[in-house]
């Protein structure tokens, strides 16, 4: 699967955060069964202690999920962090800034870097830098309005909206061009994985991807 096609045809990239590791690989087997292929788990910038537990649950995912999804790393904020998901067989990461060192690395390792930006002179630097997508982050604060106005000089450019999207927005980022949307808790959160309850998360996915094809 070539992961830029993917995120053009489906254009739905999965977030999984403060999920438990045990319970990670359920949570992406319901997003699959609704019909995500596109999941980001995120490293906890809070407890890096946890990195490397959080690598190895990308490396179980990725290897349960091969051929089937797309798996990759959110919050990749230093080449330590590329480097540990190249190590666990991510395809992509996604980060929350640009660092023209964090980009470079993933290219040198193979990984599609998908760095976040909210102005246009951070859009351009993202883009110069050989990202296939920029995150436009944070995109329920930034609005509708502005990610038109963007995209009036900047149409070339392939955005995805990440923070803050759920089922009532969705429609209107792509509407307004986005070519993708992240989307976090309105899908998964620890609620519904603490309490078990992933034939809700396979729900949230369905819906999710009805609006999108919509």
């Amino acid at each position: 699967m070539l992961f830029n096609d993917v995120v053009l045809n489906e254009r739905i990239v999965a977030i999984i955060r403060g999920v438990d590791a045990a319970k990670t690989v359920k949570a992406v087997q319901a997003l699959y069964d609704g019909g995500i292929r596109i999941a980001e788990i995120t490293f906890n910038q809070s407890r890096p202690e946890t990195f490397e537990e959080t690598a190895e649950v990308i490396r179980v995912v990725a290897e349960t999920f091969d051929g089937k999804m797309i798996i990759g790393a959110g919050t990749v904020v230093s080449t330590r962090l590329v480097d540990m998901v190249a190590a666990s067989k991510g395809k992509f990461i996604i980060t929350p800034n640009i660092n023209l060192g964090v980009i470079q690395r993933a290219h040198d390792r193979g990984l599609v870097p998908i760095p976040g930006a909210m102005t246009p002179s951070e859009i351009m630097t993202a883009y110069d830098a050989g990202s296939p997508f920029i995150k436009l982050f944070p995109a329920v604060d930034l609005g509708i309005n502005y990610v038109k106005n963007v995209r009036a000089p900047l149409s070339h450019v392939p955005l995805l909206a990440v923070g803050g999207i759920d089922e009532k927005n969705v429609s209107d980022f792509l509407a307004a061009g986005c070519v993708g949307v992240g989307v976090g808790g309105a899908l998964v959160n620890g609620k519904l994985t603490e309490s078990g309850n992933f034939d809700q998360i396979t729900r949230n996915a369905r819906d999710f991807v009805q609006l999108v094809k919509k």
